[in-house]
């Protein structure tokens, strides 16, 4: 199995910070051409490419809820390089909500955005680049969902909703895209030790979140990010429609 990326143009979006920005330096780290997307961050971004070893690396900003941005981020990169080998659909939002107390019209407002930017757009990109992945003999897409999937988000509905979503866009992706050369995996981690999650890892709420995984301990981004990279290595296209559980044994599917 090669876990070699050398040559290989990967897209990771998200990849200002936490998850996103550990990735593109494994990548990196194995020999990738890096493009590192974000949408508002600049000086993350910034630091994320500083932080990567080799040349040839970019940044691109898009918005992950603009089908005009995402085509732009497309076109942007396939000018600049030729080709897209990876794409890394890590992107998302988190907000935690009352439902019993939210405003409709809040409500309404945060199912949109979520839905929009976790799910909408990752299956816009996808679609975007696996076009292009065609016309040069084929690649790789690796979502990444959340244990939120399967278990419910009683005080998080629309993200819980999304990353389900995503997981099941991800199986059809596999099923219609494994005939030109595409294969398509998702990961689905528990709670994983980022800026993202951290108004959620305070006090005894932290503590119970621990407890919830015999580690009794939160995830780390190089963790995710190494996992990644083995669904996106070539050797491995027989596991292309996975959902891969990476949760600490927090929540068990059987």
């Amino acid at each position: 199995m090669n876990i070699s990326f050398d040559h290989k143009v990967v897209l990771v979006t998200g990849a200002s910070r936490g998850i996103g920005a550990v990735t593109a330096q494994l990548f990196a780290d194995s020999g990738a051409t890096v493009v590192i997307h974000y949408n508002k961050n600049n000086l993350a971004a910034e630091s994320t490419f500083s932080s990567l070893p080799g040349t040839g690396h970019s940044i691109v900003r898009a918005d992950m809820a603009s089908v005009d941005d995402l085509k732009t981020m497309t076109d942007h990169v396939i000018s600049k390089y030729g080709r897209i080998d990876i794409l890394v659909n890590n992107a998302g939002i988190y907000e935690e909500h009352d439902m019993v107390e939210m405003p409709f019209d809040e409500f309404l407002q945060y199912w949109d955005e979520t839905i929009r930017v976790n799910l909408t757009g990752p299956a816009i990109l996808s679609n975007l680049v696996s076009r292009e992945m065609m016309k040069s003999g084929g690649g790789r897409i690796v979502n990444v969902t959340s244990r939120g999937a399967f278990r419910g988000e009683p005080t998080a509905w629309a993200y819980g909703a999304s990353k389900a979503g995503l997981n099941s866009a991800g199986q059809s992706m596999a099923k219609s895209l494994a005939k030109v050369g595409i294969y398509v995996f998702t990961l689905a981690p528990g709670f994983v030790e980022t800026d993202m999650a951290g108004p959620c890892l305070v006090g005894e709420k932290r503590k119970e979140i621990e407890s919830q995984t015999p580690l009794n301990r939160l995830a780390q981004p190089e963790e995710i990010g190494r996992a990644i990279l083995l669904l996106a290595a070539e050797g491995n296209e027989y596991m292309t429609g996975c959902v891969l559980d990476m949760n600490g044994a927090s929540y068990l599917r059987t």
